[in-house]
């Protein structure tokens, strides 16, 4: 599956990207994830249907300020998990919930409640 995008409002939820035009790595590095191979993994994933990811983004910049991850279950569930940078909460929970709609909707499949962690 092609990264979809998904329009949260006041937010903007896209692929994660690390290229010449954007690049999410500082991002993720505020949350604690450095490794080099990350972005490009997520991407894989997206395309064999594996997980989900979206940065959370503000609309302006592009700017990522939190991570959603979905991970699709074998008895139709999906895992939704997510992060955000400090002070981000309402860019994370507004993404959640066009998340979980989009889960519920497009994929057909049933999610539990979020487990929300915070970067150390």
């Amino acid at each position: 599956m092609e990264p979809i995008e998904i329009n949260a409002g006041s937010w903007y939820l896209r692929a994660l990207r690390a290229d010449e035009r954007i690049d999410d790595r500082p991002a993720l590095a505020d949350g604690g994830i450095t490794d080099p191979g990350y972005v490009a993994a997520r991407s894989a994933q997206w395309a064999d249907e594996s997980h989900f990811s979206w940065a959370v983004c503000v609309p302006t910049t592009a700017e990522m300020v939190a991570e959603i991850g979905v991970t699709p279950g074998p008895d139709a569930t999906a895992a939704v998990t997510g992060w955000a940078r400090p002070g981000e909460d309402e860019a994370l929970a507004a993404g959640l919930a066009s998340v979980h709609r989009f889960v519920a909707g497009a994929l057909g499949l049933t999610v539990p409640p979020p487990r929300v962690s915070r970067p150390d």
